[in-house]
Parts: C-alpha cells; structure tokens; sequence
C-alpha cells in the first residue's frame, strides 16, 4: 500500500500555527532582553528609570515586529 499525502489545506495550517508559535517566543524573547538591558543600564548608569523605559521600548518593537509578521502571513 502506499501512503497518501495530507492535504494542502492541512499542512498550511500547520505552517501558519508554527510560524505563530514562532512569533511568541521572538515577542518574549525581545521583552526579555529589553528588560535585562534595561536593568544592567540601570545599575550601570544610575539611571533611574532606564528599565522601565527600555522595556517599553522592547514592547513596542516585538509588537511592530509581531504585527509585520502577520501582515506577511496573511498575503
């Protein structure tokens, strides 16, 4: 007997929900180290608010970043 092929329709979907997966550890990972060079400014430079302020700066990237991706996903 031979195998049969998925179909299309399927395999797209796994493609969409492993490129979305892939998305979320990118967004998290940007935070993530926006925060800890926010921290290390912060005691580098005493700086007060440089964590914060950097950390924002992460969230709106990884949120840009996030939603270019799903603009190139939807074409």
């Amino acid at each position: 007997m031979s195998q049969q092929k998925p179909p299309k329709k399927y395999k797209k979907t796994i493609n969409t929900a492993a490129r979305l997966s892939g998305s979320a550890i990118q967004m998290g990972a940007t935070i993530y180290l926006g925060n800890l060079l926010g921290s290390w400014v912060e005691t580098k430079y005493e700086f007060s608010f440089a964590e914060e302020l950097i950390t924002f700066v992460a969230i709106i990237m990884a949120m840009y970043i996030l939603i270019k991706q799903a603009i190139q996903l939807g074409k």
